[in-house]
């Protein structure tokens, strides 16, 4: 591959996926020792560890879950993030919260900090949502799995984030009481969660 079809490669790859992993572009044909090389040049910025964009790609809150999808392709970002994403906490947690099976893989990453929580059968797999973040495909459990998700780890989180996440989904999107009753179900935290959504006016 010549140097101009090697840059010209990597800008139409970036350009499809938003954000890739060394490993991707190695895939491709393009390797490690090449993108320190266009790094230097300016043609790449490395946004994160092992990770790369184009110069001037606009960050925006929602870009560290993309770049936490690409370092963790299985997890589904879920709890704190999730709220975020769904705009149902006034909480910005400074790391990305991400859902992964028991016995997955885990990522090790210094940027963006990844909080992990194992999850398990319908609970990982029900209410998973792709949205697109930059060229980038992120998981992200739905608003009502969140919500239920967010009572049944309150031990984490605390039970204030989650009757607070309980209230602004009643309030913003009346109606999902059907959605919300199944993923408490999923969750087992139905008997949980119904003292606090009684007291919802």
């Amino acid at each position: 591959m010549t140097p101009s079809s090697s840059i010209d490669r990597v800008r139409l790859l970036l350009q499809e996926a938003g954000i890739l992993r060394s490993s991707e572009f190695e895939r491709h044909g393009i390797s490690r020792t090449e993108l320190r090389r266009l790094c230097e040049r300016g043609v790449i910025e490395r946004t994160a560890r092992g990770l790369y964009a184009l110069p001037g790609v606009v960050l925006t809150e929602r870009h560290s879950l993309a770049e936490a999808c690409r370092r963790a392709p299985g997890g589904v970002i879920c709890l704190l993030s999730a709220l975020r994403f769904h705009e149902l906490t006034t909480q910005n947690p400074f790391e990305v919260w991400m859902a992964i099976e028991s016995r997955a893989w885990r990522p090790k990453s210094a940027s963006p900090r990844l909080r992990l929580v194992h999850f398990s059968g319908p609970s990982f797999r029900e209410g998973v949502e792709e949205h697109e973040v930059g060229g980038v495909m992120v998981r992200v459990y739905s608003a009502a799995k969140t919500v239920a998700d967010c009572f049944k780890f309150r031990n984490k989180i605390g039970v204030d984030v989650a009757v607070e996440a309980l209230k602004d989904y009643s309030r913003r999107r009346r109606g999902g009481g059907d959605e919300l009753a199944r993923f408490a179900r999923i969750c087992r935290v139905s008997r949980v969660m119904q003292p606090y959504l009684d007291a919802i006016p």
